[in-house]
């Protein structure tokens, strides 16, 4: 059911990417809910969230690793790099010329992009030790993409991580660069307290149902201002094929969601057999 309505919210929003998508009705005051308390929070929200204390450290076990000297040489130039830092001030207004320190960094134990790639979280010290605040950044391994790409997108995986993102959500990708990491493609990303996971787990049926809904609207959305109409025509057709009599959505929605979860299962119970026998 969830599918179902996410595909009718999709569509919809695809048709008409300028319409406005509005929170309606009691079913989605979990929606409102979460994005009060984004509203709300704070940099003491962000840490005890994401690295469990408002010091500045990152705490080592179950979800954050220790580095190699070479990871660590490799994350410390990164941060040095004019490129980098003028970023990082650019966001949320920083003062040019404002110093910044690599305080703590870890490699990140973080669902499926994790697995075999390069996932970091990096705490960053913005500013003199009399004034200075804090800054978690996110580094995540670009990947080749599955799905076909325009002809005139970025050439880069990390790249055109970005620029989707930016077309996506632009408040999201206005906070993402590209990187280059040991050679690798790496996106970065400054977290802030407003990143509030939404947790599906408390809600009841109708209010998931209507949050699916909802959010695949405000990606159909994004979707449909990128499209010329002639695109936008053929990907709708395309979206209205393989639909059984039990499931208003396509066939390849449904397998592809039932198989992600699987490779995400599979993937962990290998990778930890892997590491208990030391392979």
């Amino acid at each position: 059911m969830m599918m179902e309505q996410m595909m009718q919210g999709y569509e919809q929003s695809l048709v008409a990417p300028k319409r406005i998508v509005k929170v309606q009705g009691d079913d989605l005051g979990p929606i409102r809910k979460a994005l009060d308390e984004a509203y709300r929070r704070k940099w003491r929200h962000l840490a005890e969230e994401r690295i469990e204390d408002v010091t500045p450290q990152i705490p080592l076990g179950k979800r954050f690793w220790t580095l190699t000297d070479e990871e660590k040489d490799g994350i410390a130039k990164l941060f040095a790099a004019d490129a980098t830092v003028a970023k990082v001030l650019q966001l949320k207004g920083r003062e040019p010329g404002t110093k910044l320190k690599v305080l703590d960094a870890a490699y990140w134990m973080k669902g499926c992009s994790s697995l075999g790639r390069l996932r970091y979280a990096v705490l960053l010290g913005v500013g003199g030790k009399k004034d200075r605040e804090y800054c978690l950044i996110d580094l995540k391994e670009a990947t080749e993409a599955a799905a076909p790409k325009l002809k005139d997108a970025p050439g880069g995986h990390a790249d055109r991580v970005v620029a989707g993102a930016c077309n996506l959500s632009p408040y999201l990708g206005e906070r993402m660069m590209a990187v280059t990491l040991g050679k690798r493609p790496i996106v970065m990303r400054e977290l802030m307290p407003q990143d509030l996971k939404f947790d599906l787990e408390r809600l009841t049926r109708d209010e998931a149902i209507a949050a699916a809904r909802y959010l695949a609207e405000v990606v159909g959305k994004a979707h449909g201002r990128q499209m010329t109409p002639a695109g936008s025509r053929a990907w709708r057709a395309e979206l209205k094929l393989n639909r059984g009599k039990k499931l208003d959505a396509p066939g390849w929605l449904w397998s592809s969601v039932v198989s992600l979860i699987a490779e995400h299962e599979v993937g962990y119970l290998e990778h930890s057999r892997r590491y208990a026998l030391g392979v």
